[in-house]
């Protein structure tokens, strides 16, 4: 049994040696990766990714929507300043290291078995597979709905850890960069029911390890000020208002968790309420 077992953890070593090889291969000499053990390969794996897609993404989408686009989602005057988005690329940065050192955690214990990730597709079939997927997504929505409330609500919490990230408390201060913008504890507390759902639902391991990249896309978008009005999606007009605010809109990927718990802002409201002000003071 030891050895059957051994053979199966041995899948999620190869995968996550494989995906090392891939990444590492092309951005680095082989004589600067392949002497370091395991754990430090994927740690290096891990950082090397994050930091090009935080880059990558973050470039692309600002020059589409301030440049491209420039007038037709954001007046000129609603564009964060230069300095603005390298001072979010500053603290993202000395932050990345620590955010990356935590999937590189969770993959050291998935290696080791001591979670519910299975390695294989065929061993639950597609519709398990999509059933799991969507309980771990609801478990991930709750926790980060919590960690993200409780950052507000307990104050020592936020003064220490979460006012680093609502400096950008004005629409001209928010750009996807501001996305990874965040104090390093503040920001592997609000990704780590992730981890924590591992020893909870059986999860794809591909899957787990493709959902926790997503964050990094994820939370640019929702820095752009940009509201896509996609229901029940927590797009940037609802975390707009949330940075504005301080008390709304602590959800996700969706809005259903603040509409459950009385913490829900609608940014078309808000649009409403703001021009019957303005016609009220006329």
């Amino acid at each position: 049994m030891a050895a059957v077992e051994n053979a199966y953890l041995m899948q999620f070593v190869d995968e996550t040696s494989f995906y090392n090889r891939i990444v590492l291969s092309h951005l680095l000499p082989a004589n600067l990766w392949e002497p370091l053990p395991h754990f430090p390969q994927t740690w290096l794996r891990n950082f090397l990714a994050g930091t090009l897609l935080y880059f990558i993404s973050g470039f692309l989408w600002c020059f589409y929507i301030y440049y491209l686009k420039i007038n037709v989602y954001l007046p000129k005057d609603a564009i964060p300043t230069m300095k603005a988005m390298r001072l979010q690329m500053y603290v993202a940065m000395k932050s990345m290291p620590w955010y990356t050192l935590l999937p590189t955690v969770s993959e050291y214990m998935i290696e080791h078995g001591w979670t519910k990730c299975y390695s294989r597709l065929g061993e639950f079939g597609w519709i398990l597979y999509f059933v799991y997927i969507a309980i771990y997504l609801v478990f991930v929505e709750f926790g980060i709905y919590w960690m993200h409330r409780e950052l507000h609500d307990i104050k020592p919490l936020y003064k220490l850890l979460h006012a680093t990230h609502h400096i950008y408390n004005k629409q001209n201060t928010l750009s996807p960069f501001a996305g990874l913008a965040f104090h390093p504890v503040d920001g592997i507390l609000q990704a780590i029911p992730h981890v924590i759902a591992l020893f909870i639902v059986p999860i794809h391991f591909t899957t787990h390890i493709g959902l926790l990249f997503i964050e990094a896309i994820w939370t640019a978008n929702i820095h752009d000020c940009i509201h896509g009005n996609i229901w029940p999606i927590m797009g940037a007009g609802y975390h707009t208002i949330h940075h504005t605010t301080y008390k709304h809109n602590y959800g996700h990927y969706t809005i259903w968790m603040d509409w459950m718990f009385g913490s829900l802002k609608d940014p078309l409201l808000e649009e409403d309420d703001n021009k019957d002000s303005s016609k009220k003071a006329k």
